[in-house]
C-alpha cells in the first residue's frame, strides 16, 4: 500500500492506498491504532479499490484544533469527507473497533451511501446508563483541565516505543506480538529532539462527555439496511460480551455474525482467514 492523503475542513487526512481497481472499500482503525491496522490484511484483499484512513487525530492525519472535541459527529464527517474527496457516492465500509462503531453509525446515518458494511470486534458503541450520565460529565472535565500543558514521552528509538506499547495492555486481550505492533508504532510516532513521540492526539485518551445508551444504539442498528457482516474474536472480550454482541447482529434487518478464534485484533493475528471471509462477503450478490 502506498501512502496518499486528502485536504478537508478538518485539515489533512493521511491515509494507505493499494492498487486495486475493484470495488471500493474504505477501512477504519481502532482507537489509538492506525491505518497500518490493515497492512496485514491488504495482501488478501488486493480485488478492491482499497483506502486505509487515519482517523483524526491517529496516525499522520490533523489533530483537531485547540478547544475541539473528538467526537463520533467529527469522526463521522471525516469518513464522509475522505469518500467525497475519493469522489466516491457510494462504497463498502470495513471497521475494526472503534472504527468499527464509527462505520456502524455512517451506515445508519447515510444508507444511501453505503453498499455493505463489515465489522470487526465492535457493532455500534459502547454504551452507558442514563444514571451514569452526570458522573462522566464530571470525570470527563476534570480530565480535559489536566491534560492541557502535558508533556509527551520521548522514546530513543522505534524499539523502546514498541515495547512501551506492548506492555501499555490498551486492550486487553489483543495478542499483538512485536513484529505486528511495530506496524502500528511506526505509523504512530513522530520525530522529535531525542527521539520519538507519539503522533497521536493526547486528547484522545480523555474520557468522552457522553455516550449513547443502549437503546440509541438499538434504533441505529435497526436503521442499518445494507447486508453487514460482524467479526468477533473467540472468545468475546469482558466488554462486549457474547449475549450482547449475539443480541446487537439480531437487530440488523440483514446482519451475520461470524466467530474466530482470536483476540481483539484478529483481523491483524488472523489477515488470511478475516481477510477471507471479507472478501467473500463484499463480492456476494
Amino acid at each position: 500500500m502506498h501512502e496518499t492523503g486528502f485536504d478537508v475542513a478538518l485539515g489533512r487526512l493521511a491515509a494507505l492506498r493499494n492498487d486495486g481497481r475493484g470495488p471500493r472499500v474504505l477501512a477504519l482503525h481502532g482507537w489509538l491504532d492506525n491505518a497500518a491496522s490493515f497492512l496485514p490484511m491488504a495482501p488478501y484483499l488486493r480485488g478492491f479499490d482499497l483506502v486505509a484512513l487515519d482517523l483524526p487525530g491517529h496516525g499522520r492525519s490533523a489533530h483537531l484544533a485547540p478547544g475541539a472535541e473528538y467526537s463520533f459527529s467529527v469522526a463521522i464527517g471525516a469518513v464522509l469527507d475522505a469518500a467525497d474527496a475519493l469522489g466516491w457516492d457510494r462504497f463498502h465500509l470495513l471497521g475494526h473497533s472503534m472504527g468499527a462503531g464509527i462505520a456502524s453509525m455512517v451506515a445508519a446515518a447515510c444508507p444511501e451511501r453505503i453498499e455493505r458494511l463489515a465489522v470487526i470486534e465492535m457493532l455500534g458503541a459502547l454504551a452507558e446508563a442514563p444514571e451514569h450520565t452526570a458522573s462522566r460529565m464530571r470525570e470527563a472535565v476534570a480530565a480535559q483541565r489536566l491534560v492541557a500543558g502535558k508533556r509527551l514521552r520521548v522514546f530513543p528509538d522505534i524499539d523502546t516505543a514498541v515495547r512501551a506499547r506492548l506492555h501499555a495492555g490498551r486492550v486487553p486481550g489483543s495478542g499483538l506480538d512485536e513484529a505486528l505492533l511495530r506496524l502500528l508504532v511506526e505509523r504512530g510516532v513522530t520525530p522529535v529532539a531525542g527521539g520519538y513521540a507519539w503522533s497521536s492526539d493526547q486528547r484522545l485518551t480523555l474520557p468522552s462527555l457522553s455516550r449513547l445508551t443502549e437503546a440509541q444504539i438499538d434504533d441505529m442498528l435497526a436503521a442499518i439496511t445494507c447486508p453487514t457482516l460482524a467479526v468477533f474474536a473467540d472468545p468475546a472480550q469482558p466488554y462486549f460480551p457474547d449475549a450482547q454482541r449475539r443480541r446487537r447482529v439480531g437487530l440488523l434487518p440483514h446482519g451475520r455474525l461470524l466467530a474466530m478464534p482470536g483476540g481483539h485484533h484478529l483481523h491483524m493475528q488472523q489477515p488470511d482467514a478475516v481477510a477471507g471471509a471479507i472478501h467473500d462477503f463484499l463480492m456476494a450478490r
